[in-house]
């Protein structure tokens, strides 16, 4: 690595210490209509902070109209119910957010996120009823969760539809509500729920005049939405036991198109903000990712909307702590984040100076800042220990981001749950040089 780039970083950074920080930010978004904020791993604080002050100046400044996030709907569709001040929703945002149980519950069950959801519902009690901001989720993974709201709608709303939703129950009985059984159940046997989703949001559709004409249109949208996770679920579920990429484009194109449904149920001058981890949110055709026949949801906003209408923002941090599990559905523990690999662009950000900094991109960046290195990615299973093994996706940054904001040192976020302390952990106070 060249002092040369080095010093290229260090002129290019800005500082970023407070909310007015953020301004270069703001005009590099301009009359932008859709923002995706990033995040390097699924359980730092700083990640949450900072996106959650970006968030809150898009909406006190550009009139942004939602918030959506890689979250399950049904749950995050409770949380919108509480911010928008909506009869019965929780008495809190605590309450409300405790009740996520969907491992990795620490993603949302958060008091970050608390703190943001309090604020939310105050900035809404000044706005009608129909400009209230809410909070989405753009996920895929709540197949059981949905089919029941689905099944709830209709015992309300739609009798012709009840049958179709119980059969879908039914077909999934035997799984016993686990994806796992299910997907490898398909795999073998071929058989499949897939006829039974199809033809419930198929027949829900169908009905969607008279149901919008005799009820709230939120509630149909909820309740369509849910039958799209179901039907985009199951295909999921069956795609992921086969291998390969085609279960990663599924679940990016389901959140592709539901922020796409969003934006149009908020009406022709909506504009959103979306938070995901990096791998979604940075343009996938500047990494790997590319070479491996996968997209993201950073690559098709940007075909669907057009770069002008667009902001890839990213993150990154060159050590710190952070909350994850070592394999999926285990305890979530706080872990420490090893300083970045050398030669990644974390390793850069950090000889440039070791502060936290702003950096946005003109497209006008030569060539060596154009150069493909390492950009550390943890997701929610991690092990500290095997840093050098993995966790880093080639990336030309200023392409794949049009704005990074880097954090020096980061510090695990705060759960709602208990946490357990990693054999791995070490003291916040650790020495800069580790």
């Amino acid at each position: 690595m060249s002092e040369a780039l080095v010093h290229k970083v260090r002129a290019a950074a800005r500082p970023l210490q407070q909310p007015s920080d953020l301004d270069p930010l703001l005009e590099r978004i301009g009359d932008a209509r859709v923002v995706l904020l990033g995040e390097a791993t699924h359980g730092t604080s700083e990640y949450y902070g900072w996106r959650a002050r970006i968030s809150e100046r898009l909406l006190l400044e550009k009139d942004f109209s939602f918030l959506a996030v890689e979250g399950d709907w049904p749950d995050c569709y409770r949380l919108s119910r509480y911010v928008k001040g909506r009869e019965d929703a929780g008495g809190s945002a605590f309450e409300v957010l405790h009740a996520f149980d969907r491992w990795p519950t620490w993603m949302w069950a958060n008091q970050e996120i608390v703190e943001l959801a309090e604020w939310l519902r105050t900035f809404n009690e000044g706005r009608e009823p129909d400009d209230r901001v809410g909070f989405f989720g753009l996920d895929v993974y709540s197949l059981w969760d949905s089919l029941h709201a689905v099944l709830d709608f209709v015992r309300k709303n739609d009798g012709a539809s009840l049958e179709h939703a119980r059969q879908a129950l039914r077909c999934f009985d035997p799984y016993g509500e686990d994806a796992q059984v299910y997907a490898r159940a398909t795999r073998f046997v071929g058989e499949s729920c897939e006829a039974e989703v199809v033809g419930l949001l198929r027949d829900l559709r169908a009905r969607r005049e008279a149901l919008r004409a005799d009820g709230s249109r939120d509630a149909f949208f909820d309740a369509e939405q849910n039958a799209l996770v179901a039907r985009n679920a199951e295909a999921y579920y069956r795609a992921m036991v086969r291998g390969g990429g085609a279960s990663w484009n599924l679940r990016d194109k389901h959140m592709m198109e539901t922020l796409d449904r969003l934006l149009r149920h908020h009406g022709p001058k909506a504009k959103a903000i979306v938070w995901e981890h990096n791998t979604h949110v940075g343009d996938a055709r500047y990494t790997d990712m590319a070479r491996a026949g996968m997209w993201n949801i950073g690559q098709l906003a940007r075909e669907a909307y057009g770069d002008d209408q667009v902001v890839l923002v990213g993150f990154g941090s060159h050590r710190g702590t952070v909350i994850a599990g070592e394999e999926w559905e285990a305890p979530m523990m706080r872990m420490p984040v090893p300083p970045a690999r050398e030669g990644s662009w974390e390793d850069v950000l950090h000889r440039a100076s070791p502060e936290d900094k702003l950096l946005v991109f003109d497209g006008h960046e030569d060539e060596e800042l154009l150069a493909v290195r390492p950009h550390r990615a943890i997701g929610v299973v991690y092990h500290p220990q095997w840093e050098s093994y993995g966790n880093y996706v080639p990336t030309v940054l200023p392409r794949r981001y049009d704005a990074f904001l880097y954090v020096d040192q980061s510090h695990a976020l705060e759960p709602l749950h208990f946490v357990e302390r990693s054999e791995h952990d070490y003291p916040e106070t650790w020495p800069s040089g580790f």
